[in-house]
């Protein structure tokens, strides 16, 4: 729960967190990469310029299983020979004709680019060998709806090394199972805007099962791309793309709209580069400083708030005027950082921190850090929806408290040492991996550590921060992180504006 969701519990139907687009890449160890395809003919005694004629043959093979698969199904390949022509509508259009039983749904079919390779011989080294090249070759769309994954497509390019794609919806997926396990729901695009049981849907939710996954993604190789038996491997599944979306719905569309202009201009004007790598659960590294920003967009929907780090996407956005949706995007799942197994080169093996892997299998963890970055994101919008929320904690915050014998001052957040300090504390760093006496000083450089240790002793007694036990670490409290948030954005979105408004007397 966040503030947001307890606050306005009475208008909320329920909220959901869940897998959204999810692609994968299939690749074949033996020749995914040029090394490995110059290998494999070297080892056949195939000539490397005899490429394209080695290759011609799959292209072949895969046209007759396209067409096979047509027939079977009664249908036809239809060729696409726009640019402009959405795949998406072209299904929703056979959709509305066929009904939504499972089964392959149509193939379409274009000419795109591909990654191929080419010959290639080196007069330096007299070594002849292929290079990575980029082509053009026909590709086949095959859409389905799949008793597990709901509805999807894989995507089949004609050349070799015939690097597999396939998409399906987090949200299919789950409803497939909820139908399957008799829970009602109702479904538009792709949002719950009702479910009978959220609590189990979350749960159903949570437990993506990556081995039946990785099993049904054979079945589609094998069905779809049968080439891939004449190699003697099965396809390594890799992610390529994914989105985690959080749902809140609320009941009606006035209850959303009350509270969505204040909750999209604390977004654009307050959400800064370190509040963005807080949400992430990353420091802030001079890395990503010239990747990061935030965008701001109307949208057919509504208004979407998108934010940026690297190739990784946090955007805030209404569906249908009924869903507040928090949605975080990953291009590269090696942004992120878990502890996991290692093994060297050397056959050794250590549990660390270690970049995240692409394989299916890293999955799970991806969903933990994914739903973390979006409960974070809703929190700090939360503290400053309604701006009265925080008054009866702002008047605490600024009263005297006596304790031990001891007086501490309250605190002004028009003081700029009490400033400075609130937003030392709020670093995303420190909302991660706690706060020491030492590591506050870096941002407060006219205090020394016995001015510091007073500091931290009136944070504490005041009830913004905490100590770990046995440890010289401090976090801000729950308190601490509303009052402090709320007070900062109020100074910039409300006080400070109004004085400027107001201005010269």
């Amino acid at each position: 729960m966040t503030l947001l969701t307890e606050r306005y519990a009475p208008q909320i139907t329920g909220v959901l967190s869940c897998w959204d687009r999810i692609l994968l890449f299939g690749t074949l160890p033996k020749i995914c990469f040029a090394e490995g395809m110059t290998s494999y003919l070297y080892e056949r005694k195939i000539r490397i310029f005899d490429y394209p004629k080695f290759a011609e043959p799959f292209r072949n093979t895969l046209r007759e299983n396209a067409e096979r698969l047509a027939a079977e199904n009664g249908m036809e390949i239809e060729f696409l020979r726009k640019r402009n022509v959405r795949k998406e509508d072209r299904v929703k259009a056979v959709l509305a004709k066929r009904g939504d039983h499972p089964g392959l749904v149509c193939i379409l079919s274009a000419m795109e680019a591909c990654s191929t390779y080419k010959p290639w011989h080196n007069k330096n080294t007299g070594k002849t060998y292929l290079l990575p090249d980029d082509g053009k070759c026909l590709h086949y769309y095959f859409y389905f709806i799949d008793e597990d994954l709901g509805l999807g497509y894989v995507r089949v390019p004609t050349w070799l090394p015939c690097r597999l794609q396939v998409y399906f919806n987090g949200h299919g997926w789950l409803a497939s199972v909820m139908r399957k396990r008799k829970i009602d729901f109702q479904l538009i695009d792709n949002a719950f805007v009702e479910i009978a049981d959220w609590e189990r849907a979350q749960q159903i939710a949570n437990g993506l099962e990556i081995k039946r996954l990785h099993h049904r993604l054979d079945e589609m190789a094998r069905r779809f791309c049968p080439i891939h038996r004449d190699f003697g491997v099965a396809y390594h599944w890799s992610v390529d793309q994914c989105e985690y979306a959080t749902d809140v719905v609320f009941r009606r569309q006035a209850d959303l709209a009350a509270i969505y202009g204040n909750l999209t201009r604390t977004a654009i004007h307050t959400v800064k580069p370190d509040n963005i790598a807080t949400f992430l659960g990353r420091k802030l590294s001079t890395q990503y400083e010239g990747e990061m920003g935030n965008r701001f967009n109307i949208r057919i929907e509504g208004t979407r708030i998108k934010h940026t780090m690297g190739p990784v996407s946090l955007k805030l956005y209404d569906k249908f005027g009924l869903i507040l949706r928090i949605e975080t995007t990953v291009n590269d799942l090696t942004f992120f950082k878990h502890y996991r197994e290692v093994e060297h080169r050397n056959g050794t093996k250590e549990t660390k921190w270690a970049s995240m892997q692409k394989t299916i299998y890293s999955l799970p963890a991806l969903r933990e850090i994914l739903e973390a970055a979006n409960r974070r994101y809703l929190e700090f919008l939360s503290a400053i929806e309604d701006p009265r929320n925080g008054r009866d904690k702002l008047d605490k915050l600024s009263q005297t408290v006596q304790n031990e014998g001891r007086t501490y001052p309250g605190f002004n957040l028009f003081d700029a040492d009490d400033e400075a300090l609130f937003s030392a504390i709020a670093r995303g760093e420190f909302n991660i991996s706690g706060m020491q006496n030492k590591t506050l000083r870096r941002f407060l450089p006219d205090k020394n550590s016995g001015q510091m240790s007073r500091l931290l002793k009136r944070l504490r007694v005041h009830g913004l921060i905490k100590k770990v036990g046995h440890t010289y670490k401090y976090y801000l409290t729950r308190f601490g992180k509303t009052v402090i948030t709320t007070g900062l954005k109020l100074r910039e979105l409300v006080i400070i504006p109004q004085l400027s408004l107001n201005g010269a007397v």
